[in-house]
């Protein structure tokens, strides 16, 4: 297939999830054979924080520039469109109208757009665009997905490429430690389950990474904070922590069957998983054998009790889970099999 995607980023992971989403579909597509231009409007704050680049992306300035690529959306099989596309709903349009192929709407952001939705607000997407997609794809599954009011929404959630998130040896600096873009909805239960074991655990070190946190924020004094951590750097961060954590923004956890790109990321480097409780959850991880879930700070100082080798353990099969079900090899067959429906199913 020749595929083209339009999504919010791929050259810069500052700030956002997508990006290493996007990097390992398109590794994964050019690596089953097929042709890839992911298109990217050029915006300073990623500008300023580009951690990746491939010959076959392309930054555009405007809407009105993408008309540069209306023969590679007629010449595509298929085209993707992703959340949080700046001027999503115009950029929408001009695909549906340019090419000649089938048009899907990857969304990785479900219970957001959700919402945005219901609230009438069509930031990068419409209730009559959503319906006008030739297929919806959608990090989140359950209830959720058939109340979208797509014609055909299908689960597709995050992915993680194994040759980027792998196990790697390094000492362990922190006993549990966070990645992730501050939101305010998520800081309730990091403090709940990071910040309150760290206090009562002085002794010990723990680490909050991510951009985005306010600079008012109270740590306890044995919480590092560190500002950014680019991908590349991601397995050895995660090995340098005996647990790490996953903590689910509010309407994630509201909707369920929401997993997030971090954690999946953070399970293929077979570290020990600490997360928030999230309906839809066992469907990916079974926990307390591939995953362990924490309700509040005492549940998370049991955790840090274990042995090291039953934690070891925890991570050894959570890694396996990810590399059966959650690789970007697996999306790219379930993109081949949507396609291959929508190939064959009638106008």
């Amino acid at each position: 297939m020749k595929v083209v995607v339009l999504g919010l980023s791929i050259t810069s992971s500052w700030g956002n999830g997508h990006a290493t989403n996007y990097r390992g579909l398109c590794d994964a597509l050019l690596a089953r054979g097929h042709g890839v231009l992911f298109l990217e409007r050029d915006r300073q704050w990623y500008a300023a924080a580009r951690d990746f680049e491939a010959p076959w992306v392309r930054l555009y300035q405007s809407v009105a520039e993408l008309a540069a690529y209306e023969e590679d959306l007629r010449a595509a099989d298929l085209v993707l469109v992703g959340s949080f596309v700046p001027d999503g709903v115009e950029v929408g349009e001009w695909a549906l109208a340019t090419a000649t192929g089938p048009v899907a709407f990857w969304d990785i952001d479900t219970p957001v757009t959700a919402a945005k939705l219901a609230a009438g607000d069509d930031e990068y997407l419409s209730r009559e665009l959503v319906g006008r997609y030739d297929l919806y794809l959608s990090f989140t599954s359950g209830p959720l997905l058939e109340r979208i009011g797509a014609a055909r929404p299908r689960p597709f959630h995050c992915l993680v490429d194994p040759a980027r998130y792998r196990p790697v040896d390094a000492p362990k600096r922190w006993a549990l430690g966070y990645l992730g873009t501050y939101s305010p909805d998520r800081q309730g239960p990091l403090d709940r389950l990071l910040s309150a074991p760290a206090a009562a655990r002085p002794e010990e070190r723990f680490v909050v990474a991510g951009s985005q946190f306010p600079d008012g924020l109270s740590w306890p004094s044995n919480v590092e904070r560190l500002d950014h951590v680019a991908p590349v750097e991601h397995p050895r961060f995660y090995a340098s922590q005996r647990m790490t954590l996953n903590v689910t923004r509010g309407p994630m956890a509201e909707a369920g069957w929401s997993p997030s790109v971090r954690l999946f990321e953070a399970a293929a480097c077979g570290v020990p998983v600490v997360s928030d409780p999230w309906k839809g959850l066992e469907t990916f991880f079974r926990p307390g054998e591939e995953i362990l879930v924490a309700a509040g700070a005492e549940d998370v100082l049991d955790f840090l009790r274990l042995p090291a080798d039953e934690l070891a353990a925890v991570g050894r099969r959570a890694r396996g889970r990810v590399l059966a079900e959650h690789t970007a090899k697996r999306r790219v067959e379930q993109l081949e099999r949507y396609a291959a429906e929508l190939i064959g199913a009638p106008a």
